[in-house]
């Protein structure tokens, strides 16, 4: 072997993993985003971890499973990770034996269940506020006087609004503030843009910062959680962030694609990896 040949590096990178965002990057209403079901079929085809990553605490990882099966778009329970499966996560790391009075609905009170966490409605470790239809001014009374006697306010996330067909609904965030304003107690916030949820998410994938990236439509939540945290951040164009908006924000985007097309299309050109580099979630 000539020595002053360039030798080869025999060890390759493990495949990008991916954090995507659902509302605006994968459908919008009842309807997939064009691209979306090419995107998920490349990354099962190399390999590639993902996790949708959502803000949406009201839908267990099985619903989410059936509602994109019903668009036409396949993928496993295990490919999601919600604010539910969040604010779980994080009650149990700050107290691993706790209770809670929960103002939520269904995918919350499941997955808080499942992580062992014991509902109370008489004296609480937290007050969880998530997503929910169903909240009586009885319920918020009871949250108040909860709070003022010494239970912590955790919000699932801090969106103030929900899209919907229909128009927007008041969110988790409106709800929180309420219950901030009434107690004077300010609420700890999950979701995203809360560096917890991006790192707990990317632990699951089972990778390191610089091979982790986002994809997201929101500049607020999506863009600045993985710009905060170090991790690569794809901007796509087919929700609530247009280009011209981002002369607005000192972050900035990796990149920007006008929609997951243009990812699909790439990673369709890309060599399948070796078997045992493969990763799966």
């Amino acid at each position: 072997m000539n020595p002053t040949e360039p030798q080869l590096n025999h060890f390759k990178p493990m495949p990008n993993g991916y954090l995507i965002d659902m509302d605006g990057v994968i459908y919008k209403g009842s309807k997939l985003i064009p691209g979306a079901i090419e995107l998920v079929e490349q990354l099962k085809r190399l390999n590639h971890p993902f996790l949708f990553l959502t803000n949406n605490s009201e839908r267990t990882a099985k619903d989410l499973v059936s509602k994109l099966g019903h668009l036409g778009l396949k993928a496993s329970w295990k490919n999601f990770y919600t604010a539910a499966h969040c604010t779980a996560d994080f009650l149990t790391r700050q107290k691993p034996v706790c209770s809670a009075f929960v103002i939520g609905e269904g995918g919350l009170l499941i997955a808080l269940q499942e992580a062992g966490i014991a509902f109370d409605s008489i004296k609480p470790d937290f007050v969880v506020v998530g997503e929910g239809r169903s909240v009586s001014f009885e319920v918020i009374e009871k949250a108040v006087r909860l709070i003022a006697n010494g239970s912590c306010l955790v919000a699932t996330n801090p969106d103030t609004w929900c899209p919907t067909e229909n128009g927007p609904r008041p969110g988790t965030g409106a709800l929180a503030a309420l219950l901030e304003s009434a107690t004077g107690k300010k609420a700890y916030y999950l979701g995203k843009p809360n560096p917890f949820m991006f790192l707990t998410a990317r632990h699951r994938l089972g990778l390191r910062t610089l091979q982790t990236i986002m994809i997201g439509d929101t500049m607020e939540t999506d863009i600045r959680g993985a710009v905060e945290i170090g991790i690569q951040a794809y901007l796509v164009l087919t929700g609530s962030t247009k280009q011209e908006d981002l002369v607005n924000y000192a972050y900035q985007p990796t990149r920007v694609l006008n929609s997951v097309q243009d990812l699909a299309m790439e990673l369709a050109g890309a060599v399948e990896p070796e078997p045992e580099l493969a990763k799966a979630v």
